[in-house]
């Protein structure tokens, strides 16, 4: 038996691959690169550079590697990017999905986790948000993320593939072993680029909106740490291989922080008061999202480790670290000569 990670070298997906070796698993990264690090995928674990939606790629390494389960977290992710780009969010978030749980049930792939979004929520009415609140997305990101749930329900029900829906809030910080964390250069998280801002990476930070109905006029999020998160898919994984019943759980930890006590901590935790300027509102950003959790926490047993603000800052902010050093090193390193032939897989 083996677990696929779709997206395992981007940042939730090398955390994930992380828990699951530490766990004893026996894992298969699948990635296309656009946003992640082949670096990230830890030595031992094979990494197939490809496609979610090459469905005879797919279709083969579930056959090669003996895959019983696949977490899917490839993805496109960025709100305001799905509102300029619907379509292209449309194929690689809907689409992909699609055929990938189709190779998954073809497979004989029994177990399937999906990486969903609090976005699915739109613009909740009633805070903290559960699980039966209406789905009324606001960005094309939140629809074709919505519109994958769906598939995935009635394909559970039509075959025999047993799921669990995770809908994410805002997922931040890094490994607390420094092992891996949010690396893309082109990041939207807030604490990823207030860290950045505070090491001198960003010249200044934007808040986007300072007129929504909250105490400061700035949006709420709850904050989950990324590897609070991860092992709410492990927890899933272990529900399902005993035979637990498809369920869909919002993974966040029940309270908020609005933009400015954000950066208010990343600022007392670093040290270094960075510039921040104020913008307009961005479309298709809620005022406040946090999760109403206890559904997890009861079905799965999850346990969070790292429910502490301070504690998620901490980890971004050492990271960060650890990242401008690897890219000094790479850039005193000197050239090498690109392979001959396309990378297709390393183990």
């Amino acid at each position: 038996m083996a677990v696929l990670v779709t997206g395992g070298a981007g940042y939730i997906g090398s955390q994930m691959i992380h828990e699951l070796r530490d766990a004893g698993e026996r894992v298969v990264a699948l990635d296309n690169l656009s946003t992640g690090h082949r670096w990230a995928v830890p030595e031992g674990v094979p990494l197939i550079i490809g496609e979610t939606g090459d469905q005879p790629l797919v279709s083969r390494l579930i056959g090669d590697h003996g895959i019983d389960a696949i977490i899917h977290f490839a993805a496109s992710i960025v709100v305001p990017d799905s509102v300029r780009d619907p379509l292209g969010y449309y194929r690689n978030n809907t689409v992909n999905s699609r055929t990938l749980i189709e190779c998954a049930v073809k497979g004989g792939v029994r177990h399937f986790i999906f990486s969903s979004t609090a976005a699915v929520y739109g613009n909740p009415a009633a805070i903290p948000v559960d699980e039966n609140a209406p789905t009324v997305p606001i960005s094309p990101y939140g629809w074709s993320k919505l519109m994958t749930e769906i598939m995935l329900r009635d394909a559970g029900k039509a075959h025999d593939l047993a799921y669990v829906i995770l809908r994410y809030f805002n997922v931040a910080g890094a490994d607390p072993s420094n092992r891996t964390g949010q690396s893309s250069r082109l990041a939207t998280h807030l604490i990823k680029v207030a860290a950045e801002a505070a090491l001198g990476l960003r010249p200044k930070l934007q808040v986007f909106g300072s007129d929504y109905p909250t105490p400061d006029g700035t949006c709420i999020r709850d904050y989950i740490h990324v590897g609070d998160l991860a092992r709410a898919h492990l927890d899933a994984l272990r529900h399902l291989r005993k035979g637990g019943a498809s369920l869909t759980l919002n993974c966040g930890y029940g309270h908020g922080f609005s933009v400015l006590e954000v950066l208010d901590m990343v600022k007392r935790t670093s040290g270094v008061d960075f510039r921040v300027e104020m913008a307009q509102r961005r479309e298709g950003d809620p005022a406040q999202v946090v999760a109403a959790s206890e559904h997890i926490r009861a079905t799965l047993g999850w346990q969070p480790r790292f429910d502490d603000l301070a504690t998620i800052v901490r980890h971004a902010l050492a990271w960060e670290r650890a990242l401008m050093a690897r890219r000094s090193a790479e850039r005193s390193q000197p050239t090498v000569p690109a392979s001959a032939g396309p990378l297709t897989s390393r183990g």
